[in-house]
C-alpha cells in the first residue's frame, strides 16, 4: 500500500514537467512584404535562432512569403542568407531573352526591332500582357533559390507549416496558399499587379498579397498559434514635397491600400505577441543593393527587444530536438533531388510541337536532375521565344520524379507589331533617322507558318513581305519568300555624286537550322531597278539582275553592339544575270559573282573585352565590266571611324579593326550594373572600284574613341573618329544597329 502511495505521489509530481512539454505555447512567425527590405527577416530570423526560440508555424506575403518558404523548407538561416544576397535579384526586373539565347532567325529580328514593346493586334484590337513584366525570370530566381523541390500535398508536410498570402485581383479577396509548387506559392505572393502578371492558381488570378493582407496576422493565428512574432517591413508614406509626380502619387496609393491592411491586422495582436519594425523606412523596396543593410537593420531591432524575445526560449536541449525534427521533415523532399527523373509530362497551352518543346527541354529519363540543369532546361525552352511563360512542377513517386513542363502561348498573340529606331548624326554633314515597323503574323498554319510584313521611313525607306515555312518535324529545314521594295540612299561627298536606287526585288529560298545559332540557305533572287547619279552627264542607269545566291552564318555574340563573348559569321556568294542600260545606250550585259565574308568576335574577362571585325567583299565580271549596281560600303563607327556613315562605296572591301572596351559601370557608384563601356580602336580598309587592282599601299588607317551603354532599346554611342587622309568624325548613334 505504502509503494503504492509512493508511486503515485511520484507521478503527480511529474506529471506537470511532461504536460508542459507537450503542452508548450505554439509560436507563429509573420513576415511583411517589403521588397529589397526583404532581407530584414533574415536578421530576426538570426536571433530567435540564437536564443533558441522554435517557430511553430510561419506565414509570409510578398518577399515575405519567399523567406518565410525557405526557412518552412528547412534550409538553415545561414543558408538563406547565403542563397538570397548572391541572387541577381535585379535580373527580375527584365524578361527579355538574352541575345546568346535566341535563335539565329530571332537574334536577326531583335537586332532590327530593338524598341522591345510587347504589342499584339488580332481579332481587330491591339493586345498587351497583363504586367509589364511576365514574371519568367522572377519564377526562375525563386526556383534557384531552393534544389528540386515536389509539389506538395499540403504546406503542413513541410519543416514548418508554412502559408503564403496572395490577392484575387478579380475579386480583391485574400486567397491563403496552403499546398501545391511553393514557387508558383512565392511568385503569386509577390506578383505586383500592372508591374508583373498575375499567377494562376486553381482558376484564380493571383497578384501581390500585400493588397489585401500584407502582414497576416489571423492567418497564423487560424494556423494554431499561441504567441504571434510579427516582423513589419513595410514602406511609410510619402511626405507632401516628395509627391510631384504621377508616379509617386501611384505608389502612395499602393502603400495607403498596404499600409491600412498592415494596421487592420496589429489590432489582433495581445500584449504576449511580438511586433518588431526595423529602422528601413529609408530603404528602397527596388534596389536590391540594400539587401546587406536591411539584414543588419534587422538583427539590430530583434536584438533590441531581446528581452521580449528571451521569454520564448526554450533549453538547450528542447531546441536541438526541435531542429532534429524539422531536419528529418525536410530530408523528404532534400532527398528527391538525389532520384531519378522516371517520366516527363508535358502540358503545352501554345500551338508550338511538343516535339520541339521536348527537343529543346532535353532532360533524359534516368538522370539525376539538379537545380542547374532544370534551370538550363527552362531557360532553353523559354528561349525558343514562343511563349509567356514555362514553368516545371515536380511530382514525387516511389520509382523517382515526374517532371511536368508547363508551357503558356504569350497572352498578346499570335500575331504581334514591333519597331525599330535609330539616330545618327555626325553633328556636321547629316542626321540620320530610321523608323522599323513590322507585323508579324505566326501559328498561320499547323507547321509554324510565319508571315511579316515590314515597313522603314526616315534617310531610307523600305517596304517588305515575307513568308517563312519551317520544314519537318523539329523544323530544321525551311522555306522562305520574299518581296521587297525600297529606296536606298548615299549622300554626296567630296568622294562622289550623290546616289539613289529605287528597286524592287524578289527571293526564294531553301534552308537548313544547322545548329541553334546559325544557318545555311541556298536560293534564286531577281531584282528591277533604277540607279541615279546627281550628275547629268552621268544620269541613270536601269539594271535588271536575277541569279542565286549561297550563305552560311552564324551569330553567337551576347550583343551586336557591345559584345563580351561570342562571334558572328557571314559567308555569302551570288551569281547574277546582270543586264545595264542607259539613255542613248545599247544594253550591257554581264556575268558576276559577288563574295562577301564579315565577322565579329569578343573576348571579355572582368570587365575588359577585345573586339576583333573583318570584314571583306569583292564583285568580279567575266566581261571586265567597269560598273556594277552591287556595291559595298565603308564609313562611320567602327566602321572606319574618321569617316561619316557609307562615304565611301565600291565594288571591293577589305576592312579590319580591333576594339579595346572596359565595363566604367562596374565601378561607377549607383549604376545598378548599367553597362558604360568607355572604348578605343584601330581600323584599317578602304573601298575600291570594279576596275581598280586592290593595292595593299591603298589601305586607310583610322581609328576611334568612345563611351557607349548597351540598353534594352539598342546602343548609345558617342565618340570622335580620326583616319590617315585627314578625315574625322564626331558620332552620336542612338537606337538600332543596321
Amino acid at each position: 500500500m505504502r509503494l503504492h502511495s509512493l508511486l503515485l505521489l511520484i507521478s503527480l509530481a511529474f506529471a506537470p514537467l511532461g504536460e508542459a512539454s507537450d503542452t508548450r505555447a505554439k509560436i507563429g512567425l509573420v513576415l511583411s512584404g517589403g521588397g529589397a527590405k526583404g532581407s530584414a527577416h533574415i536578421g530576426v530570423l538570426k536571433v530567435l535562432e540564437q536564443e533558441k526560440v522554435p517557430v511553430d508555424y510561419i506565414v509570409g506575403t510578398s518577399i515575405g512569403a519567399y523567406v518565410a518558404g525557405m526557412y518552412a523548407l528547412g534550409y538553415s538561416v545561414e543558408e538563406i542568407e547565403t542563397i538570397m544576397l548572391s541572387l541577381p535579384w535585379d535580373d527580375g526586373y527584365s524578361d527579355f531573352i538574352p541575345r546568346e539565347d535566341l535563335s539565329y532567325r530571332n537574334k536577326q529580328f531583335r537586332d532590327r526591332y530593338n524598341l522591345g514593346v510587347r504589342l499584339g493586334f488580332s481579332e481587330g484590337e491591339i493586345k498587351v500582357p497583363h504586367g509589364l513584366l511576365l514574371g519568367q525570370s522572377a519564377y526562375q530566381i525563386l526556383r534557384k533559390s531552393t534544389d528540386t523541390v515536389p509539389a506538395f500535398e499540403s504546406f503542413d508536410e513541410l519543416a514548418i507549416p508554412y502559408r503564403a498570402v496572395a490577392s484575387d485581383i478579380t475579386t480583391a479577396e485574400v486567397v491563403i496558399l496552403s499546398k501545391g509548387s511553393i514557387h508558383q506559392a512565392m511568385k503569386a505572393s509577390a506578383a505586383v499587379p500592372g508591374i508583373v502578371s498575375a499567377v494562376e492558381i486553381d482558376g484564380k488570378t493571383l497578384v501581390d498579397g500585400g493588397i489585401a493582407n500584407n502582414m497576416p496576422i489571423d492567418v497564423v493565428k487560424a494556423m494554431g498559434a499561441d504567441i504571434v512574432i510579427a516582423v513589419d517591413i513595410g514602406s511609410p508614406l510619402a511626405h507632401e514635397d516628395e509627391l510631384t509626380s504621377t508616379v509617386a502619387v501611384l505608389n502612395q496609393l499602393s502603400t495607403i491600400l498596404t499600409n491600412n491592411t498592415t494596421l487592420a491586422q496589429k489590432e489582433l495582436l495581445t500584449e504576449k505577441d511580438i511586433l518588431i519594425r526595423p529602422a528601413i523606412d529609408n530603404l528602397s523596396t527596388t534596389d536590391w543593393s540594400v539587401l546587406p543593410k536591411a539584414l543588419e537593420l534587422g538583427e539590430k531591432q530583434a536584438q533590441e527587444q531581446i528581452e521580449q524575445i528571451k521569454k520564448l526560449s526554450v533549453s538547450n536541449e528542447e531546441f536541438i530536438d526541435y531542429q532534429k525534427h524539422k531536419l528529418n521533415k525536410s530530408k523528404k523532399w532534400l532527398a528527391t533531388s538525389e532520384r531519378p527523373v522516371v517520366k516527363i509530362n508535358y502540358e503545352n497551352n501554345s500551338n508550338a510541337d511538343v516535339d520541339i518543346i521536348a527537343q529543346h527541354f532535353a532532360i533524359d529519363i534516368g538522370s539525376y536532375l539538379t537545380k542547374e540543369q532544370l534551370d538550363e532546361a527552362i531557360n532553353r525552352v523559354y528561349a525558343l521565344d514562343m511563349f509567356e511563360s514555362v514553368n516545371v512542377e515536380i511530382d514525387d513517386v516511389s520509382e523517382g520524379k515526374i517532371i511536368v513542363l508547363q508551357t503558356k502561348a504569350k497572352s498578346w498573340g499570335p500575331n504581334y507589331l514591333d519597331f525599330g529606331f535609330s539616330l545618327k548624326t555626325d553633328f556636321h554633314h547629316r542626321t540620320i533617322t530610321e523608323l522599323n515597323v513590322a507585323y508579324l503574323m505566326t501559328d498561320i498554319n499547323k507547321n509554324g507558318g510565319q508571315w511579316l510584313n515590314e515597313v522603314r521611313v526616315g534617310w531610307e525607306t523600305m517596304l517588305g513581305t515575307e513568308f517563312y515555312q519551317p520544314i519537318g518535324k523539329y523544323q530544321q529545314y525551311f522555306a522562305r519568300t520574299r518581296l521587297e521594295y525600297g529606296h536606298e540612299k548615299w549622300e554626296r561627298t567630296k568622294e562622289r555624286y550623290e546616289l539613289t536606287n529605287k528597286y524592287a526585288l524578289a527571293k526564294l529560298g531553301l534552308g537548313y537550322n544547322y545548329v541553334f545559332n546559325g544557318l545555311v540557305e541556298v536560293g534564286g533572287i531577281a531584282e528591277k531597278g533604277d540607279l541615279s547619279v546627281d550628275v547629268q552627264t552621268v544620269g541613270k542607269y536601269d539594271y535588271d539582275s536575277y541569279g542565286g545566291y549561297l550563305k552560311a552564318e552564324y551569330d553567337s555574340l551576347n550583343s551586336i553592339n557591345f559584345p563580351t563573348e561570342g562571334n558572328k559569321l557571314s559567308f555569302n556568294v551570288f551569281w547574277r544575270e546582270d543586264s545595264y542600260s542607259r539613255p542613248l545606250t545599247k544594253f550591257t550585259e554581264d556575268t558576276s559573282v559577288e563574295i562577301t565574308f564579315d565577322w565579329r568576335g569578343a573576348i571579355g574577362f572582368r570587365g575588359h573585352t577585345f573586339v576583333g571585325i573583318v570584314s571583306l567583299a569583292t564583285v568580279e565580271s567575266d566581261v571586265g565590266s567597269d560598273f556594277t549596281v552591287h556595291v559595298t560600303e565603308l564609313g562611320g563607327f567602327l566602321n572606319l571611324s574618321g569617316y561619316q556613315e557609307d562615304a565611301l562605296i565600291g565594288a571591293h572591301k577589305a576592312f579590319a579593326a580591333l576594339a579595346y572596351q572596359y565595363d566604367l559601370g562596374r565601378d561607377i557608384p549607383g549604376a545598378f550594373g548599367l553597362p558604360m563601356y568607355l572604348g578605343a580602336s584601330i581600323e584599317m580598309g578602304n573601298i575600291w572600284q570594279i576596275d581598280d587592282s586592290v593595292k595593299h599601299d591603298d589601305l586607310i588607317h583610322s581609328g576611334s574613341l568612345y563611351l557607349g551603354t548597351d540598353t534594352s532599346f539598342g546602343p548609345a554611342v558617342f565618340g570622335v573618329g580620326v583616319a590617315s587622309k585627314g578625315e574625322y568624325s564626331f558620332f552620336l548613334s542612338i537606337g538600332k544597329n543596321w
